[in-house]
């Protein structure tokens, strides 16, 4: 079962075949909104939009522990998600796809741990790996359905989280650049590490919609902008999901699940 969370732009539940509504809450308090379920090609999918379906919720305040563990408790064994970021290679361009395989941390608001002593189901505290966060099958996955479907999609790159809601001062931005940032959104931590700590499979594409701030003689980021530009391409990340999926359901995990497990 696939777990979909929805940024900004591509939380569309039209993508889903007999689509049901449910509302759950969880020990960590309620989700963004409802769980939708449904189907892509006979898999079981559970699509939930991050910031809620009429984007009520900022980054910082989205609940990040009760929108994955509700994906877990609905069995999902992984999560698919699409985040907007801003480009820090001049090689990412706006409309590009990437699909992320390391990050970086700037966040400091945010709970990043399902153990933290306070819910007595989980009990210790877990020093998580992080050295590959991502799900290195789920990507490739992801990557040759890019590839087939001709959509210009880097394979890797390393997406630094910041805290927002406020975008990169330009300073802040060539230093991002300078430790080895590829791109930049407000989402990906702690969700990437919660989905590990939940022992699922996590892989994200990320579609750049500008290049933040750092590059000379193009208009700095906006909100404008970055609504043009999702408009433009949500469906890209759409239709790698709608292919992508049923090729992941026809496939064997029983490996991929086990290591996640004994992480844990």
């Amino acid at each position: 079962k696939i777990g979909i969370i929805g940024g900004t732009g591509l939380d569309d539940p039209d993508v889903l075949e007999g689509r049901t509504e449910k509302y759950v809450d969880t020990p960590y308090g309620k989700p963004s909104d409802a769980l939708i379920l449904g189907k892509i090609k006979n898999v079981d999918c559970v699509l939930l939009a991050r910031h809620g379906r009429h984007h009520t919720v900022m980054p910082s305040n989205v609940n990040y522990r009760a929108n994955i563990w509700a994906l877990k408790e609905e069995n999902c064994s992984h999560v698919l998600v699409t985040t907007a970021c801003g480009s820090l290679r001049e090689e990412i361009q706006p409309g590009d796809l990437v699909i992320i395989d390391q990050f970086i941390d700037r966040t400091t608001k945010r709970h990043c741990t399902f153990y933290d002593g306070q819910h007595s189901s989980l009990s210790g505290v877990c020093h998580v790996p992080m050295a590959e966060p991502f799900c290195a099958k789920t990507r490739e996955v992801l990557i040759e359905t890019a590839k087939k479907l001709g959509l210009q999609c880097h394979s890797r790159g390393t997406v630094i989280t910041i805290e927002g809601p406020r975008f990169s001062s330009r300073a802040e931005s060539h230093m991002f650049r300078s430790w080895g940032a590829d791109v930049i959104n407000m989402t990906t931590v702690p969700e990437v590490i919660l989905a590990k700590e939940a022992g699922m499979s996590y892989a994200s594409i990320a579609m750049a919609t500008d290049y933040d701030c750092w590059k000379e003689h193009e208009e700095a980021v906006s909100v404008d902008k970055v609504l043009k530009t999702l408009k433009g391409n949500a469906n890209k990340a759409t239709s790698i999901l709608l292919t992508a999926i049923p090729q992941i359901g026809s496939m064997e995990w029983t490996d991929t699940q086990h290591t996640l497990k004994v992480s844990i």
